[in-house]
């Protein structure tokens, strides 16, 4: 496991479009079949990293919340399936009909879509507006496996919360940090 920070896109840069499988449903997703009215989180997640691991069940609660909203959140998986078998589109899917139901575990494997989004670690968080604009990039909270920090989610709760009221969203985006993205030789 190698302590990755994100690369921070910048602000205003407008999200990349993709077409990638859900393995749950063996279906192709595109960005504009999954984006939502007011907004939305796009976050690159994996089955095996211990830091996505420690907040999975608040990532669960997270898309629960917002499920009927005009924000959608959309999970993609970039990492190497073939030397990382954790990952794999079948692991993945039982992973999304367990876990994470409430929104849709995309898998990026030819990993374009990662590096499009200059996504470099698990968890990475993109959220962006309705013109499909960066509005915050960064963590989910400050809580990381053995610091005792709660896991709430609260930076990434706020900039969506933010962004439905139409206030500013705070320029102070602090990194995530987690794995590192397993890409492929």
């Amino acid at each position: 496991m190698a302590l990755t920070s994100s690369a921070m896109l910048p602000l205003g840069s407008i999200a990349p479009n993709f077409k990638l499988m859900e393995p749950l449903t063996g279906e192709i997703k595109s960005l504009n079949d999954l984006r939502g009215k007011d907004g939305t989180l796009v976050m690159f997640i994996c089955n095996h990293c211990p830091f996505v691991i420690h907040i999975e069940q608040a990532l669960s609660q997270l898309g629960s919340y917002y499920k009927n909203s005009t924000i959608n959140i959309i999970a993609i998986s970039s990492n190497d399936a073939e030397t990382y078998s954790q990952d794999t589109p079948d692991k993945m899917a039982i992973k999304a009909g367990s876990v994470y139901q409430s929104f849709p575990y995309l898998f990026d494997e030819t990993q374009m879509i990662a590096k499009a989004y200059k996504a470099v670690c698990t968890p990475d968080f993109f959220l962006f507006d309705k013109n499909m604009s960066c509005v915050y990039r960064g963590q989910f909270d400050d809580s990381r496996p053995g610091n005792q920090q709660p896991t709430t989610g609260t930076d990434v709760r706020t900039a969506i919360e933010a962004l439905l009221l139409e206030e500013p969203i705070r320029l102070e985006q602090k990194p995530s940090i987690g794995c590192n993205i397993k890409w492929k030789n």
